[in-house]
């Protein structure tokens, strides 16, 4: 199944990536009886999928039912209809028609199972579920898997990071790619890796009919008899790109893997005409400053507070974690903060960091600052020791009287749902109990949201609006059907698994 170069007869579909939304697409595809073949550009399946939590917002299924939540088609609309900044109607519809019977395609299949995941939407709007709609799948034991295709899957990213493999219980995005390679792999499809893209293949009416890749061996050329799928993530990983797009943020922060989503498949289409919008910029979150200089997605501030250059607050520091990160991104001076914390955990950091990192090589590295007094921390993280006192003392204030007038933290069910504090508000928790602490933060990103410009079926249209015929897309490797916006837990790798299905559907018509 790896570093293999082909089939010299050609698939009927091939799919470029390996993440939730690739895998879904390709195990439909094979599941339907066409020759499937997916083309990973690593020796690991599932890129930044398997990095996350693997929630799914596919609203409407029978999984919510199932949980006796308020969820349906239409509340999601009706949220829907409510935060989005001009979106495409054709697909937005498309999305929420799909969801639940895509849930339903997966699950009539033995190996998905499918549980809904208390997490609140990122939105206080009309059609809000109260504590999210996401769905996840089900943990299962690599022992379950079939070898080749344990092997395979990339581990969690403190230990892909660390060079360590998988652990024995595969659980959120390795479960999901876990369930959907097996699947795949159990219905005749091919997983080839080490094979990254290099172009696509056109016949004389522009038609696209396969792709070149690059295998340890050489060129070649991997033919699509009905289609190519481009789901293969977002530019992330290329600063030339993200440059030219006007993407904030640095390749060494992405929570991507380390040398993938260079967007690669996303120029071919380019070249041969494909549409583009860049609008959505990224999926953006604070990144905990590593010793090596990378990012770690943060989120779920338990305690603390997030200062600028001037020692000031800037945002409630509890927003869901794409908001939080475009509030980053609004001024100068904002990149890299400081997340100020004391010892009430013992001096851990007071949020969930993927990964967190070992303090001690955080202190010798600089990217973490500890002092007995909020002053001496000031002068240390190199802030005005007034700012900083005032903005602590400031804060305490409105942990005593439960109420942030400056933020408004604690005000939304997302705000309060990974706090725990037992004063007024508890999400307001004073920073009272030395020494303190900083951490440097920087702009980290789940992925870049924009690319190659799609209609309702997932096919790729040209600046004129008229179809690449043979040419799909989902994922990160397409503009965001929900542009800017970031509804709720899951919706990349929702959006990314509905779209990917529309492909493959509109395949077989």
């Amino acid at each position: 199944m790896s570093e293999a170069t082909g089939n010299a007869d050609g698939y009927d579909v091939v799919v470029v990536g390996s993440g939730g939304g690739a895998m879904t697409g390709a195990y439909l595809a094979a599941k339907a009886g066409l020759s499937t073949v997916v083309v990973e550009k690593t020796p690991l399946i599932g890129g930044t999928s398997a990095y996350s939590g693997g929630a799914c917002w596919l609203p409407g299924s029978e999984v919510q039912q199932r949980a006796g939540i308020p969820d349906s088609t239409q509340s999601a609309r009706t949220y829907l209809d409510a935060i989005l900044q001009d979106p495409d109607p054709a697909k937005v519809e498309a999305f929420l028609m799909h969801a639940p019977e895509l849930v339903a395609q997966l699950e009539a299949d033995d190996g998905m199972d499918f549980e809904w995941l208390p997490f609140a939407e990122y939105y206080d709007a009309p059609g809000r579920v109260p504590w999210g709609r996401s769905i996840q799948p089900t943990n299962i034991k690599r022992a379950d898997l079939p070898a080749d295709v344990g092997d395979l899957v990339r581990p969690p990213v403190e230990r892909d990071r660390a060079g360590e493999g998988g652990r024995n219980t595969l659980s959120g995005g390795q479960s999901l790619i876990a369930r959907l390679a097996t699947m795949f792999v159990r219905d005749g499809g091919t997983i080839l890796t080490s094979l990254p893209m290099t172009g696509l293949v056109t016949d004389d009416d522009g038609r696209v009919t396969g792709i070149a890749a690059m295998s340890p061996e050489g060129p070649v050329t991997i033919r699509a008899r009905l289609g190519v799928l481009v789901a293969a993530g977002g530019f992330e990983g290329n600063a030339a790109l993200r440059e030219q797009h006007g993407v904030p943020g640095d390749v060494a922060w992405t929570m991507a893997p380390h040398g993938t989503n260079t967007g690669e498949p996303m120029q071919a289409a380019i070249a041969i005409g494909a549409a583009t919008d860049f609008g959505g910029i990224g999926w953006f979150c604070p990144g905990l400053e590593q010793p090596d200089g990378g990012g770690s997605f943060t989120l779920g501030f338990r305690s603390g507070v997030m200062v600028d250059a001037t020692g000031n607050r800037y945002a409630n520091e509890c927003l869901p974690y794409d908001r939080f990160g475009r509030e980053m991104a609004k001024a100068p001076g904002r990149i890299p903060s400081w997340f100020v914390f004391d010892s009430r955990e013992g001096g851990r950091l007071p949020a969930i960091a993927m990964p967190e990192g070992d303090p001690a090589d955080h202190l010798a590295a600089g990217t973490r600052k500890q002092a007995d007094t909020i002053e001496e921390l000031a002068g240390l993280i190199e802030v005005p020791a007034d700012a900083l006192a005032t903005t602590v003392e400031r804060f305490n204030q409105f942990a005593a009287t439960g109420v942030d007038e400056d933020f408004g933290r604690g005000n939304d069910e997302y705000d309060t749902f990974f706090t725990g504090g037992d004063g007024p508000n508890k999400a307001l928790v004073p920073l009272d109990q030395g020494p303190f602490y900083g951490a440097r933060f920087v702009l980290s990103d789940l992925g870049t949201k924009g690319g190659l410009v799609t209609d309702a079926a997932g096919r790729v249209l040209r600046e004129d609006g008229s179809v690449i015929a043979g040419l799909y897309a989902s994922s990160n490797s397409t503009a965001s059907v929900f542009g800017p916006v970031y509804p709720g837990p899951g919706a990349p790798l929702g959006s990314a698994m509905v779209f990917a299905s529309l492909a493959v559907r509109d395949m077989l018509d």
